[in-house]
């Protein structure tokens, strides 16, 4: 174990001397310069471990164990990740189709927020849930489970007393509940002046509010509860937070089975991940945890390899629209197809704000275009991207507020606002109309 944290630098040891003397009899020397270097070195060594995907996948699956065993302790309640790195911690032959999208930056300090653009209402017909996210080193609950989650919960419990008065009973327990050890009173009671505002923003709006019966209560684990919460006898539906990474003080552990803990192995997973999804990471999770580190990069380049080849399943079709835009993989469209595309490639969708300004002022514009000229000639149009659920999500959505309805029906020009004509840099597959 390397006994050095991570927040240290070699400007945390200073000595006035480019040598000094021990207190021992022997007066032997020690050599700042070498005191220097060997924390570089441990440092060093402490971030090659850090980014060692064979350390990231094995981590992983030490906490899906904690996981797996939370989930046998209450059978009768579905368990839904916490996207995106709570997809890697939930096997989804336990786990429901349904996600939660809590985000930590909504329950960071001082932005604390209940954004309308991302209210996870789709989750309130499950009702008993439970959320499961990690958290990076320093940390036993990530923010998104210790303040996102329960300014969901108090907020969402006081729009349904504004938006169902009548149905509401004296006893309708609508307060903020937070783990003391991971907020502070003060944190708390800022936090506690915000929910009104943000409940009758909720109310007001035009969101389907279901009229709970009871109302929502966050309770907390993580893998240092020694007693799990016994809900059978609570008057309101446990949202129950897995926290699923055990709290290491340096960040990594060294095990005896031949890798590193690492706390909070799946975030950030486009740094370390080699291109290696949850969804590749349970389908082939057998064969990756029996590979040798030095094997393993090559067998996660042949499994997506693999799996980009795949052809033929057919787009998703909004069907409110009468089909007319579609959504997809880029590996889920057949070479042959009468659909006029648009492929974004990973080139084009380049992570980081870079990316996201070449996306918003070429891409989106050239997308959208292509798209309005494609719906004026009766064709139907399919977006697509690698996963088939993110950049080429954001087109289709974009292009539905600018060309159609509340009804579906297509708008045209009336509500077309890009006059640029398509260019170059968005990859077009035009044919005949379908």
């Amino acid at each position: 174990m390397v006994n050095c944290p991570l927040e240290n630098d070699e400007d945390d040891i200073s000595f006035n001397e480019e040598a000094v003397y021990n207190d021992d009899a022997s007066s032997s020397i020690v050599d700042t310069g070498n005191i220097n270097a060997n924390t570089r070195d441990a440092l060093a060594e402490i971030r090659r471990e850090a980014s060692d995907i064979y350390n990231r996948l094995h981590s992983i699956e030490e906490d899906t164990i904690f996981v797996e065993t939370v989930a046998k302790s209450y059978p009768d309640l579905p368990l839904l990740p916490n996207l995106r790195c709570g997809a890697w911690y939930t096997n989804p032959d336990i786990a429901t189709a349904v996600p939660a999208y809590f985000k930590s930056t909504d329950g960071h300090f001082s932005n604390w927020s209940f954004n309308l653009r991302r209210p996870n209402l789709h989750l309130l017909p499950l009702i008993a849930e439970r959320n499961v996210d990690s958290t990076r080193a320093g940390k036993e609950i990530p923010d998104a489970l210790s303040k996102t989650v329960p300014i969901w919960c108090a907020v969402v419990n006081r729009a349904l007393r504004i938006r169902y008065p009548e149905t509401r009973a004296t006893d309708w327990d609508d307060k903020l509940y937070t783990p003391p050890a991971s907020v502070s009173a003060q944190e708390y009671s800022q936090i506690a002046l915000r929910i009104d505002k943000w409940a009758d923003d909720l109310s007001k709006s035009s969101y389907d509010l279901p009229n709970l019966v009871r109302p929502l209560r966050p309770l907390w684990i993580t893998p240092a509860t020694s007693n799990f919460p016994v809900v059978d006898a609570l008057s309101c539906f446990p949202i129950i937070c897995v926290s699923a990474s055990k709290q290491i003080s340096e960040g990594l552990e060294r095990r005896s089975s031949g890798f590193s803990y690492i706390q909070g192995s799946a975030d950030d997973h486009e740094a370390w991940g080699m291109g290696l999804t949850p969804d590749l990471f349970w389908r082939f999770r057998d064969e990756l945890l029996i590979t040798p580190r030095s094997r393993l990069p090559d067998l996660i380049s042949t499994l997506i390899t693999t799996s980009a080849t795949r052809l033929g399943r057919q787009a998703t079709s909004i069907s409110k629209l009468g089909g007319r835009l579609l959504l997809c993989a880029n590996a889920d469209v057949a070479g042959k197809t009468s659909l006029a595309r648009i492929s974004l490639s990973p080139f084009q969708t380049q992570a980081g704000k870079k990316g996201r300004h070449h996306f918003l002022s070429t891409v989106l514009p050239q997308s959208t275009a292509f798209v309005q000229a494609c719906l004026a000639k009766d064709q139907r149009v399919c977006a697509s991207c690698d996963s088939g659920n993110d950049i080429a999500a954001g087109i289709v959505l974009v292009a539905l507020q600018l060309f159609f309805d509340e009804d579906g029906e297509y708008c045209g020009e009336k509500k077309g606002r890009m006059e640029s004509p398509y260019a170059p840099g968005v990859d077009h597959f035009g044919s005949s109309g379908g």
